[in-house]
């Protein structure tokens, strides 16, 4: 929008200059009024002319009421005398000398700066990336960031392995000669993979401000047009400018959107996406690596890419950026608080351990909203309470305290949920329960959340089985409780089915198929391969696959079953606790499976947070009180009786 107003701006003063020199020439004139001789002659026998100049045959004058005009004069011997018995004022001057190419001059002048203006413009959309008509200049853009804001290793945490292997760029890009001596040979590209929110384009920028060096950054949807030529011509244009500037580092994020297999589609394989790609192909043979140019790319698909492209000889390393462990997210954790003010109560290790699967990207999304909801509170720091609110809100969603359920429905929540965290209290070899909750999430009426102690990478079968137990625990404690079912159980059913078809047909860990893997992934139309999914395996197969399938499920549920069978009263004791207080965190949990009553600390608490709620008017006086086998219970926090 700026350069729209800047042009407009230049259009606007180039006209004014063209109004004014067109006054200029043509202004003078235009002022004066011409007349006819015998009406002059007429004027000065009547007294109304002042005065007169007199210049060949023409004649300006002036009226007493300073009105000018002018007029063509014959051969007239009279005309002097007659001006003089009149008092008119006579001024002489030699006649103008009319020279044929001023008159040129003064007629095509305008046009020949018009003329002249439309090639200004014209020469200059052809020139520079951001003109009109720069259709193959490169868009990549010169990333020269000031010293406060410039991005380095320690600025880079979680992702220990992938910064030791970019050192090696770093050294290179300040002491070519150190390798070079030896007859070394820096990688041409280096490829960082890796899942969305790991720290990829932060690495690239890491490395540019180590080396300091140029760094050009350009996005791989930024080579591809609609004109054809356009893209293969921007990548030249990039390298170009690259060796211009050399020693750089040229960055494409997300390369998958130039470089993806050719001859993929329906349509052919000659289109424009696939002639920038041959072009950048080309171009990564065709510098040498003592130019100082290294080209890094990044993707979150690499499976989807070019062959030709991952090569040795172009994308000679391929760095995975990988998700942080709990060192990785402990560190990642601390970069982010260095502006954030924490209270004492905060302890980041136990963030890190709870946070499990979370990248870089939502580490730091979860600190920031910490930081708003204390500052919606009014507080100076961030406390604990607004880090655990923060990852409860960025795993499940902001709490629905407004949704109304009856007492039915929220009754089978509770015993849906104690039905999961009772199972898997009482089922060995399983993740610790950290928090059970009947208040409705996202798209949840209730929560039961499991954090493993320490991170997992595999999974053998007795996990796996016990993780279906522990899927089934809440249609279990339905069917138990109220002899019927409710479609609450869709999430865990669609879990547990697809767990239980993956370790029969991927994971071969069915007795009865053997290690075999069975059935082949529908591949993505873009690659170029088959449509429709091809079966590698008979129907007598596929009979055993889903007959595999349902026993492993129908197993879990009854495991599930007869565990809440054994442990009824602790299942009615933990859904009854849960209908009164809502949320329990592990500790609480504990506390009332082994003295049948929740902690004093607990009651405190809610019985604080309702004495709050009661102290201020309610909009829903009339709505009945809510209850429970055994009597009433009280109004949930931050809540008008009625409402959950």
């Amino acid at each position: 929008m700026n350069q729209f107003y800047k042009n407009l701006a230049l259009w606007l003063i180039i006209g004014l200059i063209m109004v004014g020199l067109f006054q200029a020439f043509n202004g003078a004139r235009a002022l004066d009024r011409n007349i006819v001789y015998s009406d002059f002659i007429r004027s000065v026998n009547q007294g109304q002319v002042s005065e007169v100049l007199v210049q060949g045959d023409n004649i300006r004058g002036r009226y007493l009421n300073g009105k000018v005009f002018q007029t063509f004069a014959p051969k007239d011997p009279s005309l002097i005398s007659t001006l003089r018995n009149k008092g008119v004022r006579i001024s002489a001057e030699p006649a103008e000398q009319n020279l044929w190419y001023m008159n040129l001059l003064m007629s095509w002048f305008p046009m020949l700066v018009l003329i002249g203006v439309w090639i200004f413009f014209m020469r200059q959309m052809h020139v520079g990336g951001s003109k009109a008509l720069s259709f193959g200049k490169s868009k990549a853009r010169l990333v020269s960031e000031p010293d406060k804001k410039k991005v380095t290793f320690k600025d880079v945490a979680g992702v220990e392995e992938a910064k030791d292997e970019l050192v090696e760029i770093v050294e290179f890009l300040r002491d070519p000669p150190k390798f070079t001596r030896l007859g070394a040979r820096i990688p041409k590209g280096v490829l960082l993979v890796g899942p969305p929110g790991t720290g990829k384009t932060l690495l690239a920028r890491s490395i540019a401000g180590e080396a300091d060096v140029p760094f050009f950054q350009s996005s791989g949807s930024g080579f591809v047009e609609m004109f054809v030529g356009v893209g293969a011509s921007r990548v030249r244009d990039l390298f170009e400018q690259g060796k211009t500037n050399a020693p750089c580092i040229v960055f494409i994020d997300e390369i998958d959107a130039v470089g993806r297999h050719r001859g993929a589609g329906l349509g052919g394989g000659h289109d424009e996406r696939e002639q920038t790609l041959n072009q950048l192909l080309v171009e990564m043979d065709g510098f040498e690596s003592n130019d100082g140019v290294i080209l890094i790319a990044a993707t979150n698909r690499p499976d989807v890419l070019d062959p030709a492209l991952l090569r040795p000889g172009r994308f000679d390393r391929q760095i995975v950026v990988s998700l942080p462990d709990i060192k990785g997210r402990l560190k990642i954790l601390q970069v982010h608080v260095k502006d954030i003010p924490l209270d004492d109560s905060v302890d980041l290790k136990l963030i890190a351990r709870g946070t499990p699967r979370f990248s870089g990207a939502d580490l730091a999304n979860l600190l920031n909203e910490s930081a708003l909801i204390a500052a919606v509170r009014g507080k100076n720091s961030v406390e604990m309470a607004d880090l655990t609110e923060a990852k409860d809100k960025v795993l499940m969603g902001k709490e629905r305290r407004s949704l109304v359920l009856s007492e039915k429905e929220k009754e089978n929540t509770a015993y849906h949920e104690a039905g999961h965290a009772l199972v898997s209290l009482f089922t060995p070899g399983t993740d610790p329960v950290e928090k059970v909750t009947i208040i409705p999430r996202g798209f949840s009426l209730g929560s039961t959340w499991s954090f493993p102690e320490e991170d997992r990478y595999s999974e053998n079968r007795t996990y796996l089985r016990n993780q279906l137990t522990i899927l089934m625990g809440g249609r279990a404690a339905e069917i138990l409780v109220f002899d019927e079912m409710t479609t609450g159980a869709k999430q865990d059913i669609q879990s547990s089915t697809e767990i239980a078809r993956n370790m029969v047909c991927e994971w071969g860990m069915s007795d009865e198929l053997g290690p075999l893997a069975y059935g082949k992934k529908n591949e993505q139309i873009f690659l170029g391969r088959e449509l429709s999914q091809s079966r590698d395996y008979s129907d007598s197969i596929a009979l055993t696959i889903d007959k595999e399938v349902k026993e492993l499920v129908t197993t879990a549920y009854d495991r599930a079953m007869k565990l809440l069978e054994d442990n009824r009263a602790k299942l009615d004791l933990l859904a009854h606790a849960l209908l009164e207080y809502e949320t329990l965190d592990k500790d609480e949990i504990s506390t009332l499976l082994e003295t049948g009553e929740v902690s004093s600390a607990l009651k405190k608490k809610f019985e604080n947070i309702r004495n709050e709620a009661s102290s201020e008017p309610s909009s829903d006086q009339g709505a009945p009180p809510r209850t429970q086998k055994g009597g009433p219970r009280p109004s949930s926090p931050d809540l008008a009786p009625g409402q959950a």
